[in-house]
């Protein structure tokens, strides 16, 4: 087991992650920018080294500063937690020639999982089911690139092959619309992504956002951990994460479960990861693998109890997985909101000095945050300040547990969306179950009219 592992991230992951290596006896290095001297999880810290100015390309994604401050501190590893330069292969290559251990999979299959279009390869001949789309890359051709979204059929989606989070893609519903719409993305792409590469799939009108978790050793062993659903979004943001996923059979999951794992042994996977899905009329349609901890990972921490991130720790130290697929209990429901930094409705960010915060309790109440009272929310980074997460028997009870948990949170100075989600947990489409990715899009435009009414 390493002895020291320096943590490249900040807020509440770089606390979560701060914690695990804690419980496993391993002395930490937090890096931090100016903007977050005064955070928790730095004062926690063993050691903690500052690494630039507020601005993430100077600070956060300063790859040269990072690797010194391993050096200095004599780490052993390095934990990129989620965003940043988690699924960045260069970084992982410099991590690993620089004679240290990055905690999550090899480069090689980062760049492979990376490009889309090469995922979606992979995971065909892993028979991982994929949305129906072009065959690899667009062509430069237009009567070829009509002819594909012809036989597809419309509407389709054109998504840039480097994109992700929302980013670099776009819906066409007419065949007159397609040729400037590849153009117009092509360009946001190689802006964005510095690669212009494009491809096509169907554009699937009511799915659902279910994902699979994955655990896998560099021995060839793999579980899958459960699944969530994380439809309930905003502009391709996530905003409520739940586990299991509600109304989909146990046999479904199970199968798409199996073969999740299966990829992983033929792509010869390592760590943690997770293959996102589009769900409709009982398929699984494959869209991308993060290779990473995902922001959502608490909900199947907390109906397995399987700890993911010590889990990510230990599998980069070599440990073989320590259990087998048919060992793995799923209990209850989990919930998570995610509380961000912004107003409730009009969703501009809201940073600002937290004059007040008080966070819940109770049983099945869990609470992921790196702020305190006092704590001032800086207005450089995503605007997530804490994940609040309840547990129940049934989903019914971790619904109560949640509107409680929102009723007894308290935080002032600065705005947050807890009111959206006291709102959401009284819904009664929510409450229901299996809501697709467009509903909340749909429920705030349908508000914001009859407000113009």
């Amino acid at each position: 087991m390493f002895e020291k592992i320096l943590i490249a991230n900040r807020g509440e992951i770089a606390l979560r992650i701060l914690r695990a290596c804690r419980e496993l006896g391993i002395r930490t290095v937090a890096v931090h920018s100016t903007a977050d001297t005064e955070a928790k999880y730095v004062k926690l810290a063993d050691e903690s080294v500052c690494i630039g100015p507020p601005a993430s390309s100077l600070s956060y994604l300063n790859v040269p500063a990072i690797i010194s401050a391993a050096e200095v501190t004599d780490a052993q590893a390095i934990h990129p937690g989620y965003g940043f330069l988690s699924e960045n292969a260069d970084f992982a290559e410099r991590v690993e020639r620089s004679g240290f251990v990055f905690i999550g999979p090899r480069p090689e299959t980062i760049r492979l999982m990376g490009d889309k279009v090469s995922a979606k390869d992979a995971m065909k001949a892993a028979g991982v089911p994929c949305v129906p789309g072009s065959d690899g890359a667009l062509p430069d051709d237009p009567k070829e690139i009509v002819r594909i979204a012809r036989a597809i059929g419309y509407p389709v989606i054109v998504k840039a092959a480097g994109g992700g989070g929302g980013r670099g893609m776009r819906v066409v519903h007419t065949e007159a619309a397609l040729i400037n719409a590849v153009t117009t993305t092509q360009g946001e792409a190689l802006a964005a992504f510095g690669n212009p590469v494009v491809y096509m799939e169907k554009f699937l009108e009511n799915p659902r956002h279910v994902e699979i978790q994955v655990l896998a050793d560099e021995h060839g062993n793999a579980v899958y951990l459960g699944e969530r659903d994380c439809s309930m979004q905003r502009r391709h943001q996530k905003v409520i994460e739940e586990a299991p996923a509600p109304g989909i059979p146990r046999k479904l999951i199970a199968k798409i479960g199996e073969r999740c794992a299966d990829a992983c042994r033929r792509i010869n996977y390592r760590g943690a990861g997770t293959f996102e899905f589009l769900y409709e009329n009982d398929e699984f349609y494959f869209i991308e693998m993060n290779t990473r901890v995902q922001v959502e990972h608490p909900v199947t921490e907390l109906i397995t109890g399987v700890d993911i991130v010590q889990a990510q720790i230990r599998i980069a130290a070599g440990e073989k997985l320590w259990f087998k697929q048919n060992q793995i209990e799923f209990r209850g429901h989990a919930i998570e909101c995610r509380i961000n930094a912004e107003d409730p409705f009009r969703f501009t960010p809201s940073p600002g000095r937290i004059t007040n915060w008080h966070t819940p309790g109770g049983p099945g109440v869990r609470v992921d945050s790196h702020v305190y009272n006092g704590y001032t929310v800086p207005p450089h980074y995503d605007s997530m300040i804490g994940k609040l997460i309840s547990y129940g028997d049934t989903r019914e009870q971790a619904i109560r547990r949640m509107r409680i948990a929102l009723s007894e949170m308290a935080i002032d100075g600065i705005k947050t969306n807890v009111p959206l989600h006291q709102e959401l947990m009284l819904d009664g489409r929510f409450i229901e179950g299996g809501t697709s990715i467009h509903y909340l899009e749909h429920m705030l435009a349908d508000r914001n009219e009859v407000k113009k009414a």
